[in-house]
């Protein structure tokens, strides 16, 4: 079961919003996440300065990035899938990887 999303840390990260790695930085262009009790699975477009474009899976806990792999349990993928559904950029490349 879901918690309710207005009342969770993602309403106030902002996309587009700056990120910076060891081997480029940019924006994240787009943001797909699911609130679980445990942690906030979530996919991001990366836009690197070059015009490249990534996917990040990654997970959230509150409002702090959870550097661990990105898990999702069965019983809170339909809530990922509809936040997907809501990011066109996201969903197109995804549809990529699964066609």
């Amino acid at each position: 079961m879901s918690r309710d999303p207005s009342s969770h840390p993602m309403a106030s990260r902002k996309v587009p919003r700056p990120f910076e790695l060891h081997w480029g930085k940019g924006v994240i262009a787009e943001e797909a996440s699911a609130v679980t009790p445990f942690h906030e699975p979530t996919i991001q477009l990366l836009r690197f300065e070059d015009g490249s474009r990534s996917l990040r899976f990654c997970a959230y806990h509150g409002s702090s990035f959870a550097r661990m792999p990105l898990i999702v349990s069965e019983e809170h993928i339909a809530d990922l899938a509809k936040a997907v559904k809501k990011s066109p950029q996201i969903r197109k490349l995804l549809e990529v990887l699964v066609d």
